[in-house]
């Protein structure tokens, strides 16, 4: 499916209501139009000395019955947009969740594209009925103009090519720029999610002007496209605002010997005015097309995650084995407890996705490729877990389908039942009214993976706001398991009891040794002691 494609997809899901926006806008226009000419014979009525009630009531009317369509126009948009854009985001949260962490694209660049690429998208059918009923009501401008007086036409059809002209260069021009200025927001979002999820860590070493000029270099691309689209618009605007009077003025003069000849009256000069302005509403909806431009580039950006193949789900059947890890010649064995240490940005969470599985990236458990095995042999927890269910047990057993007595074991092994069975209904408490602190949801989060009683269990800075003592009481529970651990971490006591420690600069392994044994590089000693 192309952009195109979904964006007409978009459309048929709302096409009931779409037909009655183009109905309601319909009856706008045909209200609009013969508006000039009822107003000038009432005018022309009220010079020659007769007052036609009647006329003016059919004015009236008419001005009545245009409100009232343009008020029912906009609720009616309001719903099909955001009905095609929840739509929208609808198809591209399942894809997400179907790509699951092995998608190549970051989460940042997600966020902005079910936030603003979905909104823009979803209005399309907005842009185009606005578009289509300014030509309409254009092009029935220009023909009661016509019946008026064809000399009238004459003039006011010599600026179409103008129009057109400003259109197509508009067009051309901002549609690069809009499409540039979109990627590079999703990019710039991304950053600053990663900065914002590392905040902690950034602060605690010091890196922080280091990390805003990371997370802000994408700023001069999206300067230079900001800059292309608004200069580009700001040109068609001045254009388009200099057109409108020239117009006018080019038949009013042609109206006025129009009068002088005795073929026009003066309520007949005031509607050809008003022809002129309706006849101008293409014109004024010039901008629309940046908005139309932007529609279409979103399109192909929500496009781009639609097209993106679902990887297939690990059915392989894993030989026996104690987690034996092996990646970049670098072997982990079975119930080891792997530290992995760096910088902010060194690419730590990178590593721990590898290693669990989330990315398929080399990595092989006990012999088979890690992103194919059955994801109940691997556990991960995360710094702030997301806990899904409507119950705290449902939050531990999320995934996992494991029984009450699973649950309860691992709340214990997580150093987190306590707690629970003080909540007012223990572990059938509603998640939404349990109040947990970052401690106690990580504890959870922990739990969790401990329920799949897994061969591998990565902690990606999973006890990050755990004290020193919880700490080791979680780290004693899971020795206990027999589980293979790798744990991200930025606590040199963590680092201290690992068998081995995965030390990362610039994405990749600088070393890999005990952690006395690093201990002795300055740079090593520096991840901890900076900033403290």
């Amino acid at each position: 499916m192309t952009g195109e494609e979904l964006l007409r997809a978009a459309t048929r899901r709302v096409r009931g209501r779409a037909l009655l926006v183009v109905l309601v806008t319909a009856g706008a226009a045909a209200a609009s139009l013969p508006l000039p000419s009822a107003l000038a014979g009432a005018v022309d009525s009220a010079i020659a000395g007769r007052t036609n009630l009647a006329l003016v009531a059919f004015v009236l009317v008419l001005g009545a019955a245009e409100i009232l369509a343009e008020v029912a126009g906009g609720i009616l948009t309001t719903s099909v947009t955001s009905t095609s854009t929840a739509w929208l985001r609808r198809l591209l949260v399942d894809r997400v969740l179907a790509l699951g962490l092995r998608s190549r694209f970051a989460e940042g660049d997600v966020l902005s594209r079910l936030t603003g690429d979905c909104t823009a998208a979803g209005a399309i059918v907005s842009i185009v009925v606005q578009l289509g009923s300014s030509v309409v009501i254009s092009t029935g401008a220009v023909v009661l103009l016509a019946l008026m007086d064809w000399r009238l036409a004459l003039v006011f059809l010599g600026s179409v090519p103008l129009a057109l002209l400003t259109a197509r260069a508009h067009l051309r021009r901002t549609a690069d720029d809009v499409l540039t200025y979109q990627r590079v927001s999703g990019e710039l979002s991304a950053r600053l999610l990663d900065a914002v999820r590392g905040l902690r860590t950034i602060a605690a070493s010091g890196t922080a002007e280091r990390e805003a000029g990371r997370v802000l270099r994408p700023l001069p691309r999206l300067h230079a496209a900001g800059r292309g689209m608004w200069r580009t618009q700001a040109r068609m605007v001045w254009r388009a605002a200099l057109l409108l009077p020239a117009v006018e003025l080019a038949v009013l003069t042609a109206a006025g010997f129009g009068v002088l000849a005795g073929r026009l009256s003066i309520g007949q000069v005031l509607a050809a005015l008003g022809y002129v302005t309706l006849g101008m509403s293409l014109v004024r909806q010039i901008p629309l097309l940046t908005t139309l431009s932007r529609a279409r580039s979103s399109a192909h950006r929500i496009d781009e995650v639609l097209s993106e193949p679902v990887p297939e789900r690990g059915g392989t059947t894993v030989p026996e084995g104690d987690g034996v890890l092996e990646f970049d010649g670098i072997r982990i064995p079975g119930g080891s407890l792997v530290a992995v240490v760096g910088r902010s940005g060194s690419g730590k969470s990178t590593l721990a996705a590898r290693l669990g599985g989330l990315t398929p990236d080399g990595v092989r458990l006990d012999g088979t490729p890690v992103a194919e095995v059955p994801r109940a042999l691997v556990g991960y927890a995360f710094e702030r877990p997301a806990l899904i269910g409507d119950t705290v047990a449902d939050a531990v057993a999320f995934g996992a389908g494991a029984g009450r007595d699973a649950i309860r074991a691992a709340c214990r092994q997580a150093q987190v039942h306590d707690l629970v069975v003080r909540l007012p209904e223990g572990y059938d408490t509603p998640l939404a009214e349990a109040p947990l602190s970052g401690g106690e949801a990580q504890r959870l989060g922990l739990a969790r993976a401990f329920v799949r009683r897994p061969r591998v269990l990565v902690l990606d800075d999973a006890t990050a706001s755990l004290d020193t003592v919880t700490e080791s009481l979680v780290d004693s529970a899971i020795r206990e398991s027999g589980s293979t651990r790798v744990v991200v971490t930025r606590r040199p006591t963590t680092a201290a009891r690992a068998d081995l420690v995965l030390w990362l600069e610039n994405g990749v392994v600088r070393a890999a040794a005990p952690h006395d044994v690093l201990w002795r590089e300055p740079d090593y000693r520096a991840i901890f002691t900076e900033g403290t």
